[in-house]
C-alpha cells in the first residue's frame, strides 16, 4: 500500500484495525491507540498478559499484512 493511500484514508484503516484487535482480543487492550504513518502501524495501549500482547501483533497483521507494525502495548 502506497503512502499516498494511507494518507487519504489513514481513519478508516485505523478504524479497521482497532476493530481487528478488539475482536481477536475481546476488547482486553485498555487505552487502544492506533496511528499510522510512513507505511507503518503503531499500536499502543495496556494489556494484562504478554499473551495479549500478542493476539495484538496477529490481529494487525491479519488486517493489513503489507505494513510494518511496531506492538508498543505495555504488559502491566
Amino acid at each position: 500500500m502506497s503512502t499516498a493511500v494511507l494518507d487519504t484514508l489513514p481513519q478508516s484503516l485505523a478504524e479497521k484495525i482497532e476493530h481487528a484487535v478488539q475482536v481477536r482480543t475481546g476488547g482486553r487492550i485498555r487505552g487502544l491507540q492506533v496511528r499510522i504513518s510512513n507505511s507503518a502501524i503503531v499500536i499502543s495501549g495496556r494489556a494484562s498478559s504478554y499473551y495479549n500482547k500478542q493476539l495484538v501483533t496477529h490481529a494487525v497483521m491479519d488486517a493489513c499484512n503489507d505494513l510494518a507494525v511496531t506492538n508498543e502495548v505495555e504488559v502491566a
